[in-house]
């Protein structure tokens, strides 16, 4: 049985743990947040499958990747992906993909996009449960007043991502 490859990643903003099943990535997040074991568990449930640590063709290429957008050489990311939520988590992390490198939306904006204005805090509970960080740039989600808001690798790092992203 395919398992869920792992391998730690070390970023100028924290460490992360990339997963690939399947010939996608399905996991990005980082190392330490709150809410590991939640979204381990999540991932291990919906895929049927365990982590075992290890590399891959799709871990290289997220880690060249990375590096690129790190060494301020990549803007997008063209990796496949496979996304484990539900239906509208799913609708949330496709649209954070189109929040541009170097742009913020708040949680309001990202609501508008999915057409569902109303589903502020379940946009912001989404954005929450991403497990493929940078690459869904949840971190570009800001408050609607501007300020930084809640990030799951800590809002130091957000805050490195957008300043490196606006530079």
């Amino acid at each position: 049985m395919k398992k869920i490859i792992t391998h730690y990643y070390k970023s100028p903003v924290g460490e992360l743990v990339l997963g690939s099943f399947n010939e996608h990535l399905c996991l990005c997040d980082w190392r330490y947040r709150d809410k590991r074991k939640t979204i381990d568990t999540r991932l291990q449930t919906l895929l049927k499958n365990s982590y075992q640590d290890g590399s891959n063709n799709i871990i290289e290429m997220v880690t060249q990747q990375l590096n690129e957008y790190f060494d301020a050489k990549r803007t997008t990311f063209n990796v496949p992906l496979l996304f484990t939520g539900t239906h509208f988590q799913k609708q949330v992390w496709l649209a954070l993909e189109t929040i541009p490198f170097g742009q913020t939306a708040s949680y309001s904006q990202l609501a508008n996009m999915i057409n569902n204005k109303s589903a502020v805090r379940a946009v912001a509970n989404a954005n929450a449960a991403n497990a493929i960080a940078i690459i869904i740039p949840c971190h570009r989600v800001i408050g609607s007043n501007g300020s930084l808001t809640g990030y799951a690798g800590g809002l130091e790092a957000k805050n490195k991502l957008l300043e490196f992203e606006k530079s």
